[in-house]
């Protein structure tokens, strides 16, 4: 079965930090175009970072800028989002997702749904 497997959330107190992870079940991220997607209680779900494998370019959302870089290991099949200078305002469940087909970033991060969804993985930031 082709889902997608996030890890490394958890509880840290803000000015902390985390790198989550995302690693594919069933299929290889060489081609695709990935992202990190955020849902708080009560609010809509957003784009946070994406990065391309055509050219490696990437997207943050502007809050998240300066202190989250997202990366890829093709070798490992892995997607990471390192997350530094955490604010109570990044708490969320953080989701990756990506498609059975390559998208620019532009286009990913404007598209309301993907191929392919993590289950999740929660981060909670205290103050």
């Amino acid at each position: 079965q082709e889902q997608l497997v996030e890890s490394g959330g958890g509880l840290v107190q803000a000015g902390g930090s985390l790198r989550l992870s995302c690693t594919p079940s069933g299929f290889t991220l060489d081609y695709y175009t990935i992202g990190w997607f955020r849902q708080a209680p009560g609010k809509e779900r957003e784009a946070v970072s994406c990065i391309s494998n055509n050219d490696g370019s990437t997207y943050y959302l502007d809050s998240v800028k300066g202190r989250f870089t997202i990366s890829r290991d093709n070798a490992k099949n892995t997607v990471y989002l390192q997350m530094n200078d955490l604010k109570p305002e990044d708490t969320a469940v953080y989701y990756c997702a990506t498609d059975s087909r390559f998208f620019t970033v532009d286009n990913f991060i404007k598209m309301r749904t993907h191929d392919y969804w993590g289950q999740g993985t929660q981060v909670t930031v205290s103050s």
